[in-house]
Order: C-alpha cells, then sequence, then structure tokens
C-alpha cells in the first residue's frame, strides 16, 4: 500500500507529538477563552489577545527607559487575624522589579467584589485613568495568575497592556535587579 503525501505528514505529525509527549514535551497551549480557575502553576499559552507578550529583553528595555508601569499580580498570604500574638509568623517575602505596584491576589481566575474592585481601582490609579497607558503586567514563570490578570486590564479597556510570562524567574535569571516588596494598600 502506498501512503500519500497527506497521509505521510498527517502519520509523521502523530508520530511526532507522541515522540515528544513521551519525553515530557507538551503540545502548545491553546489560550482559553475564560480565566484559569485552578492549576495556577502550570505552563501557560504562548499568546493572549488583546495584549502583547513581552520577553525580558523587552521588559528590561522598557523598565530602563521607563516607558511602561509594572504590575505584580503575585499572592501574598498576610499573618491571619486570628493567629494568637505568641505563635511565631514568618511571613512572606517577595521581591519584584523595581518601581513596580504589587497588586497582591488579583490574578485568580474568580475574585471577590472586594478583590476586583482592588485590581480595577488600581490599574485606575497607576495609570492615571489612562486606558492607553503601556501595563507590564507579570508575577512568575508558568503562572496563570498574570495571564488572568492581564486578560482582565483588556476586558477593562486598557489596550496596551503587555504580559512578561517570565515574570520575576525571568528577571532574576538574566541578573537583573529585584528589590523587596510590600502590596499595595487596599484605598
Amino acid at each position: 500500500m502506498m501512503i500519500g503525501r497527506p497521509t505521510c505528514v498527517f502519520v509523521l505529525g502523530s508520530v511526532m507529538l507522541a515522540i515528544g509527549a513521551a519525553l515530557g514535551d507538551e503540545p502548545s497551549l491553546h489560550e482559553p477563552e475564560s480565566y484559569r480557575s485552578e492549576n495556577y502553576r502550570s505552563p501557560t499559552p504562548a499568546t493572549l489577545r488583546g495584549a502583547r507578550v513581552i520577553s525580558t529583553d523587552e521588559a528590561e528595555a522598557l523598565w530602563k527607559k521607563g516607558f511602561a508601569t509594572f504590575v505584580d499580580v503575585m499572592t501574598y498570604l498576610p499573618r491571619p487575624d486570628n493567629l494568637p500574638a505568641e505563635t511565631l509568623w514568618r511571613g512572606q517575602r517577595r521581591f519584584n522589579i523595581p518601581g513596580s505596584t504589587w497588586l497582591a491576589n488579583t490574578g485568580y481566575g474568580e475574585l471577590s467584589v472586594a478583590t476586583e474592585d482592588y485590581l480595577r481601582i488600581g490599574l485606575e490609579r497607576i495609570s492615571g485613568g489612562d486606558r492607553t497607558k503601556l501595563l507590564v503586567i507579570y508575577c512568575v514563570r508558568d503562572c496563570w495568575m498574570s495571564w488572568n490578570a492581564a486578560k482582565r486590564a483588556v476586558s477593562w479597556g486598557y489596550n496596551r497592556v503587555l504580559w512578561y510570562p517570565d515574570g520575576t524567574d525571568g528577571w532574576h535569571e538574566a541578573g537583573l535587579p529585584l528589590e523587596e516588596a510590600a502590596p499595595a494598600p487596599h484605598k
């Protein structure tokens, strides 16, 4: 039996996908229509409709020139209110890109009204209400939190959203400075 060219290409493509899966490579992820609400620390898509995906080199150039506002959306776990005073609490330290605003916990797939307001008001404050302001939204590599937050910013009419998927991991690996941060206050 002779295999025609289209069939041969299909078979070869299927074999390559199977080999990739056996080696642990995942086929590229497709961009979902809605927000990611589980498994936040897992591979992210290479795209985000309405936003531009940027590399570490691009993020560094924007940062050095001061052309963009950087927004960290990494989670933050505060000391529980009901923790007895004598209990040792290590707390959480976060180092982000210098000059960033940390809008903590705003990258979940589903947000409470208060957290959504915190993100919306935070973006309005740091952009000065200018929906054309360049916003670089990030957290860490392979984290859907920044993807979700950037998608929300786009849905709210921000039209110059840059998603930096390598976040502080890529920044640190490039030998760029990080500074200890605290979440922006709720106002």
